[in-house]
């Protein structure tokens, strides 16, 4: 299966991308990389070669990243089914599945895994918070919303999946229309604005980001799943599938270590799995810089045995 994979930055989030990439090169990968981004290129970008559309900059003899600057208004989070349906129209059409992965994820297994994972439905991951039964009152607003505008109910479903990876075959991107018409549909009637991140936090009819409507999205489609638990992205503990620095916590590539282990917060799964990456095929860091973060890394992991926030 021809397969390739895509996520969008801005600012330092350079970082990230380039550690996904990384991780994913050296757990098997080859192919296409997409990237959207808005501002600069990465610092290690270097010799891009002009493409149709595209600036492509080479990884590897077999493994190349592919930057399409952007001039959207939207809130990154918010353009995730617009740029991969964007993909499939305009750029790579013969790909038969897309990956979106956040640029703050690190992968930790085999890539044929994930090929194989995209043949039993579109693949998705359970958020931090997994669990939101059919009747909460979140996901009845919801129903009730989206019965308004003409979209009706196709399942029920008592788990909450995490918008910061999708797998999609192409015979299934209709998932990744539903969701754009979905987070259009709730602009144009004034409940949500794309251009934020947060979309309705606190108020009718409670959509706290893009991830909402996704798992509103769904419940619209029959279309079939194949899902792991939080797990999957080291929320709670790991299965080795995924690593996600998701929501507020800090970024693997901001964290001052020992400042923060002697606070009581020691090193996460997250900033571990994201200094195993930073170097090869891809150089982030000049070898003393990532020296130092490795020395900080294990003094901060020893610290955090101590010193524990109550």
């Amino acid at each position: 299966m021809l397969t390739a994979i895509c996520t969008l930055f801005e600012g330092d989030y350079h970082y990230g991308v380039g550690v996904l990439v990384n991780s994913l090169y050296n757990h098997g990968f080859r192919g296409v990389v997409w990237v959207g981004y808005r501002g600069a290129l990465p610092p290690w970008a270097k010799s891009l070669k002009d493409g149709q559309g595209y600036q492509e900059f080479s990884v590897a003899s077999d493994c190349v990243i592919r930057f399409i600057k952007l001039n959207t208004s939207k809130f990154f989070s918010n353009y995730k089914p617009d740029f991969m349906l964007q993909l499939w129209e305009s750029y790579c059409p013969e790909v038969e599945a897309l990956f979106y992965f956040d640029p703050d994820i690190v992968n930790k297994r085999c890539w044929d895994f994930y090929v194989e994972w995209v043949n039993r439905g579109i693949a998705l991951c359970e958020d931090a918070y997994d669990y939101m039964p059919t009747n909460h009152p979140y996901r009845l607003a919801w129903k009730e919303l989206a019965e308004r505008y003409g979209f009706l109910t196709q399942r029920e479903l008592d788990r909450y999946y995490n918008s910061g990876f999708i797998g999609v075959k192409q015979n299934q991107k209709s998932i990744l229309s539903l969701w754009q018409k979905l987070l259009e549909t709730f602009e144009e009637a004034g409940y949500i604005s794309l251009s934020d991140f947060c979309l309705a936090l606190n108020r009718y009819p409670y959509f706290q980001g893009d991830q909402c409507v996704l798992n509103l999205g769904l419940t619209l489609t029959s279309e079939p799943l194949s899902t792991v638990s939080r797990m999957g992205m080291d929320f709670g503990g790991s299965v080795n599938i995924m690593s996600h620095a998701s929501g507020d916590e800090i970024k693997p590539w901001r964290k001052q270590l020992i400042l923060r282990a002697l606070n009581g917060e020691a090193p996460i799964l997250t900033d571990k799995a994201y200094w195993q990456h930073t170097q090869t095929p891809i150089q982030l860091y000049p070898r003393s810089q990532y020296l130092r973060k490795k020395i900080a890394l294990r003094s901060a992991a020893a610290i955090g045995r101590f010193i524990r926030r109550s």
